[in-house]
């Protein structure tokens, strides 16, 4: 063997060794914070948090629960029919030069940091607008950060449906919106809700936008959509774990547990899709 074939050896067996040792330490963080979290949550978790308030550092996860049920019902129901009419948009109707604009800014949106976005919120709706601290200022700066998302997932779905599907719809004498809404859609489907399911998961842990927006309130929503500040399970997790009682780090622990097992839950759903939307291309 060669001396250049030697540091040939030496140094794909260096670069393989410093990627397997990369790959441990990302493996041992993973693993690490779900070991944490799920052994300090379950500990901590009581049934009846589910339908108590916060109290104070003590009490119920039940206002924090529903306050993101509500911010994350409003932020799905304007994004995701933005979102999946952009993607058929760029993907079907736009001209090339518009689509990549709209490629280009929806990267740029997705890359913006979320408490910039927050801070946004905070000036042109808390205070211009006038809406306070409330769950439709949460609701929207949500939406903003969720939209890149759905966008580029279903234009992606949208141009994974071979040409031949659209050619056969046309033949027949379709319109280019007939054959969207009637053929196009059916094998993109499940691509689309995957988009937006990812982008449900995404808004769930978020912080810092809502800190500006929505605020904070230990009482069940009111589902006024201005004027009234809701809470949130992020916001126990960040302010809670901060102070010096148990019972605050309990709240932390249980409500960190219930993020990780709705997130965990709507990747389990995620994967459903993608595999039945693979087998139905097949």
């Amino acid at each position: 063997m060669t001396i250049r074939s030697q540091m040939r050896k030496w140094k794909s067996n260096l670069g393989w060794g410093v990627a397997w040792f990369g790959t441990a330490l990302v493996l041992f963080g993973l693993f690490h914070l779900l070991w944490t979290v799920l052994s300090k949550g379950i500990t901590s978790f009581r049934w009846d948090m589910l339908t108590t308030v916060t109290h104070g550092v003590a009490g119920g996860l039940q206002n924090a629960i529903l306050g993101t049920f509500e911010l994350i019902l409003i932020s799905t129901v304007i994004a995701a029919p933005l979102g999946i009419l952009g993607g058929v948009y760029v993907s079907e109707f736009a001209h090339t030069k518009v689509a990549s604009v709209i490629r280009f800014l929806t990267e740029v949106l997705s890359g913006v940091p979320s408490i910039v976005i927050g801070y946004f919120g905070y000036l042109l709706m808390v205070l211009n607008w006038g809406w306070g601290f409330s769950a439709l200022a949460g609701g929207i700066a949500l939406t903003i950060i969720m939209l890149p998302y759905i966008l580029r997932t279903t234009e992606s779905s949208l141009q994974q449906v071979p040409l031949a599907q659209r050619e056969g719809a046309w033949a027949l004498g379709m319109t280019r919106f007939q054959a969207i809404s009637r053929v196009v859609w059916r094998p993109a489907a499940g691509g689309i809700a995957t988009g937006v399911l990812m982008a449900v998961a995404i808004g769930m842990g978020e912080t810092a936008p809502l800190l500006y927006t929505a605020g904070w309130s230990s009482l069940n929503p009111t589902w006024h959509l201005t004027g009234h500040q809701v809470g949130y399970l992020t916001y126990v997790v960040w302010t809670y774990i901060e102070q010096p009682y148990p019972e605050a780090h309990a709240l932390a622990y249980s409500a960190a547990f219930l993020l990780l097992v709705i997130i965990l839950v709507i990747h389990l759903v995620v994967r459903i899709l993608v595999k039945r939307a693979t087998v139905a291309a097949k």
